[in-house]
């Protein structure tokens, strides 16, 4: 069985994410929607991250459940450099940029959440299965959200 495998990229694909979500906040606070969400979603690939974390020492894995984004000086003058661009066309390119990118990493992330859901099922895993289905359709709804922010932002950013 390899499922531990599995088990083990996903910890660091949701924690890569974590990063991604909490370095794009950082990067937009000027826009309220990207800053907020992308917390709030970050938070929720914190929760994959610990629950992986438990489920993996079933699996005689050693994985850190604390997501590894720490706040901190970088993080703040990200911040305080996106408070002082505000809304210019040059913030809006960097936000398609960026939404781009979690696009990816949250469709990656998901593909390993299926990938893991379909060897659980396979081996008759049910608490592994049980982890994959409560979690994998926030990682989806992560995906859906960059995308749905692609299609409202990028009109008035690529035609401005």
């Amino acid at each position: 069985m390899k499922l531990d495998l599995a088990i083990e990229e996903l910890h660091r694909s949701e924690d890569h994410l974590v990063s991604v979500l909490t370095s794009m906040s950082d990067k937009h606070k000027a826009d309220h929607e990207a800053f907020y969400v992308c917390r709030d979603m970050a938070g929720w690939s914190r929760t994959h991250v610990a629950e992986l974390a438990r489920v993996g020492r079933d699996f005689g894995l050693d994985l850190d459940p604390a997501a590894s984004d720490e706040p901190g000086l970088l993080e703040n003058l990200k911040q305080r450099a996106s408070e002082m661009t505000g809304r210019r066309s040059t913030p809006g390119l960097l936000l398609l940029a960026d939404l781009r990118h979690l696009y990816r990493e949250a469709a990656g992330t998901s593909v390993d959440w299926e990938l893991l859901a379909q060897g659980a099922q396979g081996a008759k895993e049910q608490e592994l299965l049980d982890v994959a289905e409560r979690c994998h359709p926030q990682t989806l709804r992560i995906a859906r959200w960059a995308n749905g922010y692609l299609k409202v932002t990028s009109p008035q950013v690529l035609a401005s």
